[in-house]
């Protein structure tokens, strides 16, 4: 949890938002999703979310969607991203986000997994779609673990749950930047803005934007009203389309320098 908090105010004192950057574990391999965390370091990450895949994911996409079903015939598991993320942790403190689904958390048991999850070094998790009206379990254990609980936000959520899923959130709250599911789009909602302040009322967290992210652009406009965005799909394209090639992860990083602004990250 201290590492995600130190993430963001690096990137406070550098007077800019934190790149939040998503892969799905196991995808194409373990072994190449930590080179390629590595390389998102190198390109300038400030956390990185790996995706635990899941056989039903509801809020993906179909890019998103593929990786999936990749990394699942790969035969990567709960306990196998858990193993992907100690090796990880073998060669980088970044903070690690597990973007998730409660099934496979059920599955292992919650006391078990915030256990496991702990020792293998997980900063945060987010479970997509457990209530936070239903996550009492669930926080318990992972704030017992010193792991951060981490909540969607979506343009649809009813204002009076705001201050209730603020609150049961440590490290930063995650801002849904539009209503569907994950997936590269051309421009982002008039309306973004305004829900994002209409957040920040409500907790003094920082509030990361995601969903849809995918260009320089896009980067910039939110990045002057957000603490932080993530890009997924776009990046688990150039995944997905650089396949086998040795060079996947310099095609990864060339397409983090195409989003990011200029100057932008450690290292460009």
């Amino acid at each position: 949890m201290r590492r995600i908090e130190e993430a963001f105010a690096g990137a406070r004192r550098h007077r800019r938002a934190a790149f939040i950057p998503y892969l799905t574990a196991g995808d194409p391999s373990a072994k190449v999703t930590l080179d390629l965390v590595l390389a998102l370091e190198r390109a300038g990450a400030d956390l990185v979310e790996l995706g635990v895949p899941f056989s039903d994911p509801l809020a993906d996409g179909e890019v998103n969607q593929r990786a999936a079903a990749r990394a699942l015939a790969g035969g990567t598991t709960l306990a196998g991203v858990l193993e992907i993320v100690r090796r990880i942790r073998d060669r980088s403190s970044i903070p690690l986000i597990l973007f998730t689904y409660v099934n496979p958390l059920l599955r292992m048991g919650m006391e078990p997994f915030a256990r496991a999850a702990a020792g293998a070094g997980v900063d945060g998790v987010l479970a997509t779609d457990l209530p936070v009206e239903e996550s009492h379990d669930y926080r318990k254990f992972l704030l017992s673990c010193g792991i951060a609980p981490i909540f969607l936000v979506a343009p649809t959520t009813a204002p009076a749950r705001l201050p209730a899923i603020a609150a049961a959130c440590r490290g930063f709250v995650y801002y849904v930047a539009r209503t569907g599911v994950t997936g590269e789009r051309q421009g982002l909602p008039p309306e973004l803005r305004e829900g994002v302040e209409r957040l920040r009322e409500t907790t003094s967290l920082p509030i990361a934007v995601g969903f849809g992210v995918s260009t320089k652009s896009q980067v910039e406009e939110i990045a002057a009203f957000a603490d932080g965005f993530v890009v997924g799909s776009a990046l688990v394209k150039a995944v997905e389309d650089a396949g086998a090639r040795s060079d996947l992860a310099e095609a990864l990083s060339r397409r983090v320098r195409e989003i990011l602004p200029e100057g932008y990250g450690r290292s460009g």
